[in-house]
């Protein structure tokens, strides 16, 4: 590894995580780290997310070689700007964000003398902030990254074993790629999430409680998704807005022919689609990017039982 030292903006989930892992994994790195919440600085020191935590972001950053901003995607451009002045020339500067051409934009914008290779670790849980840091949340998981045309090949093979040092397997494409197929796997089964969540909530009063007193596998599941970091997936949404919204209007043309089918009883028709369905669930599981252990192993995070619902 080349990363002497790697800054770590932003220290909640994914930040944490980094850190602790670099820790386990790359002991001869050192590592800086800031968060805008004084609590959440604190906190990081109690847990040693990272070597030092500093007072500024400026100073995290000033003597780094890797930067990796863990900041929601609306803030991606601010956090940079507010680190240029003290960015070293020949600083990485990177990101774990899910929408990655926005993200590029904000980061090379901000930071238009340095090089900028953004990523997605496709890990994470539906918990937040620092206490939800631990250092094996990207074994066994993807991390995308997303390398703008005309990239620093050095800098690039760096940044692809830093991630895969931490237990990623990586996966190159570009930006625009990324987006689409992260609104199918990730960001539409969030909004449904919210949606249907929501729903429920809004049909209290009609069922006398009673959706919560007997919430049944799959709506613990929406609301163990739909828990995750409201203003991240804010940003998210707005960020990724036109593969989301390309996204949704085939899932509710999927819908509607569901409906249709339902309405006039062609049972044929819900079989073969839920046998379909059946069939990628178990995909997924031979892919090992999930656990066919109760409750996904999600209790067991030193044992890889993460989500892929990215929190911060």
């Amino acid at each position: 590894m080349t990363f002497a030292t790697i800054a770590i903006i932003g220290l909640g989930l994914q930040g944490g995580s980094i850190g602790l892992a670099v820790r386990e994994f790359l002991p001869e790195s050192r590592t800086t780290g800031f968060d805008l919440s004084p609590a959440h600085r604190a906190r990081a020191a109690e847990r040693d997310l990272v070597d030092k935590v500093c007072d500024t972001a400026s100073e995290a950053v000033r003597h780094a070689d890797l930067v990796i901003f863990c900041v929601p995607p609306g803030a991606m451009g601010i956090a940079a700007e507010q680190v240029r002045d003290a960015l070293p020339a020949h600083a990485l500067v990177s990101d774990v964000g899910s929408s990655k051409q926005a993200i590029a934009k904000a980061l090379g914008d901000a930071l238009p003398d340095h090089v900028v290779i953004p990523a997605h670790p496709v890990a994470g849980t539906e918990n937040s902030g620092p206490d939800a840091g631990f250092a094996h949340l990207f074994r066994n998981r993807w991390c995308i990254v997303t390398p703008p045309a005309k990239v620093d090949m050095v800098k690039l093979s760096e940044l692809v074993g830093f991630w895969e040092a931490l237990g990623a397997n990586v996966e190159i494409m570009t930006a625009q790629h990324h987006d689409l197929v992260l609104a199918v796997t990730s960001h539409l089964p969030h909004l449904i999430a919210y949606t249907i969540v929501g729903t429920a909530s809004d049909l209290e009063d009609v069922t006398q409680g009673e959706v919560i007193k007997y919430s049944a596998g799959g709506f613990r599941d929406f609301t163990r998704i739909a828990a995750s970091d409201p203003t991240m997936w804010r940003d998210v949404f707005l960020s990724n807005k036109d593969a989301v919204l390309t996204m949704l209007q085939r899932f509710t043309e999927d819908l509607t022919a569901l409906q249709r089918a339902i309405r006039v009883g062609d049972g044929e028709q819900l079989f073969d689609h839920f046998a379909r369905t059946r069939a990628i669930r178990r995909s997924i599981i031979e892919e090992g990017q999930d656990d066919a252990r109760p409750d996904f192993g999600r209790g067991d995070h030193e044992n890889g039982g993460a989500t892929g619902a990215p929190g911060r």
